[in-house]
């Protein structure tokens, strides 16, 4: 299933490129349990509920992010090897590099930095260099806490893209990530038992109608099962946390006015539009 939030305060179930307005289901907005409601209902009721459902076409409705304010959005930096070498040649990294993400660690980005694609990228810090970097997202579904790898799939909900929007310079990495829509989630969330095997997923980013990264999740260092053993060891994952599996090589400037188109098969397209905040 695809259950996408839009227009601020509605849930929806995605079929095609028709949106079926099922935010009665929990008006607050949780697609987690709008997800856990729609598993238990029977064939038939499910589809009573599109029968009377006012419907949007796609192109019609402003996504927002499908995770609303998650406790925790967990991120993996140099996650794939290309990446690693790709920030050690272009003198971006300003001395963050270590090449073992196993003794990087994972960062937190601030829950205040989450928006939808349709909200786009409010770019500051004009004069500074500010980088797209597509990922995939795992959602959590119930809690995870010192769990390993062979369960750690059990954990989770479902899968989303995800742009994790940085500014170079010196300071923490944590602090740069998280400006206000500097993480874009969406475009909605794909059910986990929908077949998607997140370790062999075609990611690819445009920017401009041009190819800037165009990778699989196969060549990550860590896989998502292992980010989650890993992150799960230092803190509890959440239901609704999000945990963001790192970047693959490609990664440049945007600048306002710049258009990114973020796909991934089994995931879908998202457009999010840069400009000045």
């Amino acid at each position: 299933m695809k259950i996408a939030r839009f227009n601020a305060s509605k849930v929806g179930l995605v079929i095609g490129d028709i949106l079926y307005d099922i935010t009665a289901l929990d008006p607050s907005n949780d697609t987690l349990k709008v997800l856990s409601d729609l598993k238990e209902m029977p064939f038939d009721q499910i589809e009573s509920l599109k029968a009377n459902a006012r419907t949007y076409k796609l192109s019609e409705v402003q996504l927002s992010s499908p995770i609303h304010n998650p406790s925790k959005v967990v991120a993996a930096p140099i996650n794939y090897k290309a990446h690693v070498e790709e920030m050690q040649s272009n003198g971006q990294a300003f001395g963050h590099i270590i090449t073992d993400i196993r003794k990087a660690g994972l960062f937190l980005k601030a829950p205040s930095s989450v928006v939808g694609p349709g909200e786009g990228i409010q770019q500051r810090f004009l004069d500074r260099r500010t980088d797209h970097e597509i990922e995939l997202c795992a959602v959590i579904g119930k809690a995870a806490s010192c769990v390993k790898k062979e369960n750690a799939l059990d954990h989770v909900a479902g899968y989303c893209l995800g742009l994790d929007i940085t500014v170079r310079g010196t300071e923490d990495r944590s602090f740069r990530k998280s400006i206000d829509t500097y993480t874009v989630l969406g475009p909605w969330l794909v059910s986990a038992d929908e077949a998607i095997d997140p370790t062999n997923v075609d990611l690819k980013l445009t920017v401009n109608s041009v190819i800037q990264q165009d990778a699989n999740t196969s060549d990550m260092v860590m896989s998502v099962a292992e980010l989650i053993e890993y992150a799960s060891s230092f803190y509890t994952l959440m239901p609704g946390d999000v945990l963001m599996t790192g970047t693959p090589q490609g990664v440049g400037p945007i600048r306002p006015g710049d258009v990114l188109v973020a796909s991934a098969q089994g995931l879908g397209s998202m457009t999010v539009q840069v400009r000045e905040a």
